[in-house]
């Protein structure tokens, strides 16, 4: 079974409810869709979590529009880290003081020395992941690459800003010809977002008070943790 889990933003007690509620049994795979940094308070922990979780189960790690900004704004170099300008605006300021950072203007100019198992694990962070009919992206593809039958040459074709940042793929049908499986979009009602049979959006605002989601593939059984152990799987 393969499990996808939306986007975390710092928030530790409900990834560990979530995790707890997970059936989870031998040839189990799990796909987190970006963004477990900034806005809540928790992102060290986070990635602490989700490094021991590795461990213990195959997981893939995609890397969100987060995690560029914040690898960005630290001196990381490379197509995936971006718009570092904007990391304190977005909630980074939380994910600076949960690494132990005061002088945010230090950090901007010199740095930041990161664990090296968190380094390891930001550089292992992926843009794309495909398994069993399923593509997994953080944000969504470009308009054009939606047209396309072909997925590798999709994929191929996609830029980084649309991984990303693009919100639209998640609203439009396409010729992919596989379930697109994306976060980014946290849905007002705090609902998983459906437009089946071609997408399934799995943020449903846990950092602003909604559910932290999963959902089983394919056989598309919801858990969801909220503040308070949240509604029971379904």
């Amino acid at each position: 079974m393969l499990y996808a889990v939306g986007d975390i933003h710092g928030s530790l007690p409900k990834l560990e409810a979530l995790l707890d509620e997970l059936p989870l049994e031998d040839g189990d795979e799990l796909v987190f869709v970006g963004d477990y940094v900034d806005r809540g308070s928790f992102a060290r922990g986070v990635i602490d979590r989700l490094i021991a979780l590795e461990k213990e189960w195959p997981c893939t790690f995609l890397i969100g529009n987060h995690e560029s900004m914040f690898l960005d704004y630290i001196g990381w170099k490379g197509e995936l880290y971006d718009k570092g300008e904007y990391f304190l605006a977005n909630g980074g300021i939380e994910t600076l003081l949960s690494y132990g950072v005061r002088d945010f203007e230090g950090v901007e100019k010199d740095g930041l020395t990161l664990p090296e198992d968190h380094v390891q694990f930001f550089q292992k962070l992926v843009p794309h992941h495909r398994a069993e009919g399923y593509l997994f992206v953080h944000a969504g593809l470009g308009v054009p690459e939606l047209g396309l039958s072909d997925v590798d040459e999709a994929l191929e074709r996609a830029h980084p800003s649309d991984l990303l940042w693009n919100r639209m793929a998640g609203d439009l049908r396409h010729l992919l010809g596989v379930t697109l499986v994306y976060g980014h979009s946290p849905d007002p009602t705090l609902q998983v977002r459906w437009n089946m049979p071609y997408s399934i959006g799995i943020d449903t605002g846990a950092v602003y008070g909604g559910p932290l989601t999963a959902i089983a593939l394919p056989s598309e059984r919801l858990f969801q943790v909220g503040d308070e152990g949240g509604p029971p799987a379904r």
